[in-house]
């Protein structure tokens, strides 16, 4: 259970990975994402002042020891297989094995290497004296009910091959729970990537900070379900490496709720609600400009206009009635022709542009590109965009945010290595190259401007729909218009549509299973959802 601003519990929608602390610990630390190289920073810092390193290894063992107990009792998990690598992950694990080895489990240990860091070999050598077994051969391991991977964690650069490759690879075909210490082992750090390979864990209980790797789409097959195990890092000490507001940040429930505009003031009005601008729809692609129109509805903008093919027209004010629909000329293939004289590009706080223009839309993005207001550019505004080239964005005297999928994302930005598989570093270099603020589409999507990146931790893969995109963009531009009045960083803004869409999809995913959520079905679940989370669920009247 998580908590709302009302004080009333809200269900998670979702496996909440931090539901263990409290809630200022929380908000200090969640949304950290640390390198290899920080952390190691900030641990030094801890060893500097005194801490010893014994005793830091006590501390995370037993909560590791905590947590299998809790959810592996030993009433059902009997036997338990523990990976013991060289370095103080193996240190780690050999003291989780003491622990759950005097609390009654049985025990074999794997130890492939046999060369350990000094502390790591006095454990070794205590629990060898416990009478507990030790091995170098994985298959000593397979009638284990569950196995814990302590053989590498943050820091690993060299790729894992031969013989513990293999027995790697083995100990994966026998289905058994693995729960990881800090990073399945053989996942690079900062990046995610494989290093020839990798557990692929049931849990990962990542310690003290989440590490960056947990950000990249490359490792969510490798984590499992992640947690995060704190054991007291002082705030002092973290922000002494990362500062106060670090270039990576990971999107909490808190910070999203934050820049949202609830609750409205009591005087308000529509026309200070933000104006929102669409402009999307063809004969070919006419359910796209519903969609965003549906979307931007359910963010609550003030006052909404819908530019689309004339021939579109009746259909979307049949469906979005509140809408002033702006019929335009159309080409002979039904798509937007030109904007009508009678619209003023600098009446509106923000202009949405792009799902469903098609092909034929390149005059009609230019034109909005010298709008003066805060500008949304998705799909075929991007692939505009991509002909007419990044250089006609460095003129623009308002923000722009680019919404690319990685498929737009390469025709976007092709001098960048969109082979890597850092795709914090890919959003990060291309918000720097244009100037613009690039949301990169994935399960993990990520914001970023020339400064800052910010990477939404939670989602489902129940959003990978056609149309989904086009839900994100109307409510992005509906919450960015009324942002703008605020005013509100237009970054914020960005952040609080890309939590709420995945969080409206982790919802309907919850009642519906992961094949229920198409589009249109995703914007019935908006408001329930920002409703659960905000707190705003019962009626304060009566």
């Amino acid at each position: 259970m998580t908590t709302s601003r009302s004080n009333q519990p809200v269900p998670a929608l979702v496996p909440d990975p931090d539901h263990h602390l409290t809630a200022a610990r929380r908000a200090a630390i969640t949304r950290f994402a640390v390198t290899a190289d920080q952390m190691s920073q900030i641990e030094n810092r801890l060893f500097a002042a005194g801490m010893p390193v014994a005793a830091l290894m006590e501390k995370v063992a037993g909560l590791i020891t905590q947590w299998i107990r809790s959810h592996y009792p030993p009433t059902t998990t009997h036997q338990v297989g523990i990976l013991v690598g060289p370095g103080h992950n193996g240190g780690d694990a050999l003291v989780v094995a003491r622990e759950l080895h005097l609390q009654g489990y049985a025990l074999c240990c794997y130890q492939p290497l046999p060369q350990l860091k000094e502390l790591t070999r006095h454990h070794a050598h205590y629990a060898a004296s416990l009478g507990i077994p030790c091995t170098d051969q994985i298959t000593d391991l397979q009638d284990c009910d569950l196995l814990i991977d302590g053989l590498f964690g943050f820091g690993l650069t060299r790729s894992i091959e031969g013989a513990m490759a293999a027995g790697i690879d083995q100990m994966q075909t026998w289905q058994k729970p693995i729960v990881s210490i800090d990073l399945p082992s053989g996942l690079h750090t900062d990046t995610g990537c494989v290093l020839g390979t990798a557990v692929r864990a049931t849990h990962t209980l990542c310690l003290g900070l989440w590490k960056r790797a947990f950000l990249e789409d490359g490792a969510l097959e490798y984590v499992g379900q992640a947690e995060l195990i704190d054991f007291g890092l002082p705030l002092p000490d973290i922000h002494a490496v990362l500062g106060e507001n670090p270039e990576l940040q990971r999107i909490t429930r808190s910070q999203a709720l934050q820049a949202l505009p609830l609750p409205r003031p009591a005087t308000t009005h529509k026309y200070k609600q933000g104006h929102l601008l669409l402009v999307c729809g063809s004969r070919q692609y006419m359910g796209a400009a519903l969609l965003c129109g549906l979307s931007a509805r359910a963010s609550g903008v003030g006052m909404l206009s819908i530019a689309v093919p004339d021939s579109l027209r009746t259909l979307v004010i049949a469906q979005i009635p509140d809408a002033l629909v702006i019929g335009c000329p159309e080409t002979p293939a039904g798509a937007i022709a030109a904007l009508p004289d009678r619209l003023e590009l600098g009446h509106y706080q923000t202009i949405a542009c792009g799902p469903g223009l098609s092909r034929e839309a390149i005059p009609i993005v230019q034109q909005i590109l010298s709008s003066p207001g805060a500008l949304v550019l998705d799909a075929d505004g991007l692939n505009s965009l991509a002909e007419l080239g990044l250089e006609s964005l460095r003129s623009r005297p308002a923000p722009t945010v680019l919404t690319p999928h990685f498929g737009e994302f390469k025709r976007l930005f092709p001098e960048l290595d969109t082979g890597s598989v850092d795709r914090i570093g890919l959003a990060q270099q291309a918000a720097q190259l244009s100037g613009a603020i690039v949301l990169l589409k994935g399960a993990h999507t990520v914001i970023a401007n020339s400064q800052q990146v910010w990477v939404n931790p939670v989602s489902t893969p129940a959003l990978a729909r056609g149309g989904s995109g086009d839900v994100l963009t109307g409510l992005m531009g509906g919450l960015i218009a009324q942002g703008r009045l605020q005013p509100t960083p237009i970054e914020a803004s960005v952040i609080s549509a890309t939590w709420w869409h995945a969080q409206a999809g982790c919802l309907a995913a919850a009642q519906r299973t992961e094949l229920g959520v198409d589009a249109s079905t995703l914007i019935q679940y908006l408001i329930p959802a920002i409703a659960l989370q905000s707190g705003q669920q019962s009626s304060p009247i009566g």
